[in-house]
């Protein structure tokens, strides 16, 4: 079992940063590769950002490219996601999730935080 909770999100105005974390539980957090998800009103969650287990890969949805930046340390049981140059429509919840690492193209992840909202003002 791993529990997943995540912080950091909060009121911005475009063009500004924040940084949201993810705090897991559990022995075997660098076993988990770990992704971002994001859900505004009335659309379906969508994949935001992933890493691997040893953070030797990353992905992003290409609207997020070079603003945003996945990151994780292991020994903190922690993984990351700064983002920077926030635009309205990165307005959502923003959810962690951790999987095997055939969740990293499958999307498949077997926990899922609470979610942490972020809203962008323009």
């Amino acid at each position: 079992q791993v529990q997943l909770v995540e912080s950091g999100g909060g009121l911005v105005q475009a063009g500004g940063s924040l940084r949201l974390s993810c705090a897991a539980s559990g022995r075997t957090f660098n076993s988990y590769a770990m992704g971002w998800f994001r859900q505004a009103p009335g659309k379906e969650r969508e994949f935001v950002a992933a890493i691997s287990w040893s953070g030797g890969s990353t992905y992003y949805t290409d609207s997020v490219k070079g603003r945003f930046t996945i990151s994780r340390h292991n020994a903190k049981n922690t993984v990351y996601l700064q983002m920077n140059s926030l635009k309205p429509e990165d307005t959502a919840v923003y959810y962690c999730a951790a999987g095997p690492s055939r969740a990293l193209l499958s999307y498949e992840y077997d926990y899922w935080g609470q979610g942490t909202q972020v809203t962008v003002s323009s």
